[in-house]
């Protein structure tokens, strides 16, 4: 019994068209071949300096890279991986830094500026907690994920631990107490939540985490108050009373005039409008002395400033 005549047509050109898949995914394609370095390391180093100070991040991660990867030995081979570093920092490459880092820390871990890769380390991972449009709203970053805040933490830690004497020690130390802040408003933002939902044991923990571990940030007085009023709610009001004589003579606008603790006084909570237009509108008032900063023209730079985030070798301004 043969088949139709549309149904013959169908099957042929299902199979041409099957075919012609078939064969283009055979094709073999192009191999790129690695012919080996282009130029000498004194070159490619030079052309990245170029790059460099034109701010063509893209040609000198290129001409770095191919003294990583040719000249792993040579004379330019460990300013090569440090400047590198900073040209992925520039291009927001984050995870690379980190990656470039840890493999300078691994392969070089007595050499003068192994303190830079510890330091920088930290640095980027702070920054990757940042690198989303959130930075651009006045939302607090501490409401969302802080993992790579807490890396960033351990990092400095580290680092200050092992170059107590640095010359980034101080900018290292401030930026803990930023990540410090950041963690204690995340502690008190899961604190928030509980009470809304009556775990009155998990806000108590939250509360006590931070007294303990973030004794120096500005939700200590909430934190406090979170304690006090939880203990209230357990029926433990011995404890509850202990807080509240503590809020009292420390923060005394935090208990109500019946002994009662103030929550609601306790809170630093966004306008609705900031909250209602995720941080765009209702923005507290800022200096313009950041970005007035920014806008002058910048005279050329010194390698160590570079590499070091204007920390180091800062040129004379008029």
């Amino acid at each position: 019994m043969s088949l139709p005549r549309y149904k013959i047509t169908m099957l042929a050109l299902t199979l041409g068209a099957a075919s012609a898949i078939v064969g283009c995914s055979s094709n073999p394609k192009k191999q790129v071949v690695d012919t080996g370095p282009q130029s000498s390391e004194q070159v490619y180093i030079q052309k990245a300096e170029k790059a460099l100070e034109r701010g063509q991040y893209v040609e000198a991660a290129k001409n770095l890279e191919a003294i990583d990867t040719y000249f792993p030995t040579g004379d330019y081979a460990t300013q090569a991986q440090l400047e590198l570093m900073y040209v992925k920092f520039q291009q927001k490459d984050y995870e690379g830094v980190v990656a470039l880092s840890e493999r300078f820390i691994r392969s070089n871990p007595e050499h003068p500026q192994a303190e830079y890769a510890y330091y920088v380390r930290g640095v980027a991972n702070m920054e990757q907690n940042y690198h989303t449009m959130l930075r651009y709203t006045s939302l607090k970053q501490a409401h969302r994920d802080v993992s790579y805040l807490k890396v960033a933490y351990q990092n400095f830690v580290d680092f200050i631990r092992r170059y107590p004497s640095s010359t980034y020690a101080v900018d290292a130390a401030q930026r803990m107490q930023f990540i410090g802040q950041e963690l204690a408003e995340a502690e008190m933002n899961a604190a928030r939540f509980n009470l809304k939902r009556k775990a009155w044991v998990a806000a108590l923990e939250r509360g006590q985490w931070v007294v303990e571990h973030y004794p120096k940030t500005p939700q200590i007085p909430e934190a406090l108050a979170t304690i006090a009023y939880s203990y209230g709610k357990l029926g433990d009001q011995a404890s509850a009373q202990q807080y509240i004589e503590v809020l009292k003579l420390n923060y005394p606008h935090l208990v109500k005039a019946n002994g009662e603790v103030n929550l609601r006084a306790a809170r630093s909570e966004e306008s609705f409008l900031n909250r209602a237009t995720l941080g765009i509108f209702g923005r507290e008032a800022k200096t313009n002395l950041d970005q007035d900063t920014a806008t002058q023209e910048a005279p050329k730079r010194s390698l160590s400033n570079r590499l070091s985030f204007g920390l180091l070798d800062r040129p004379s301004q008029d």
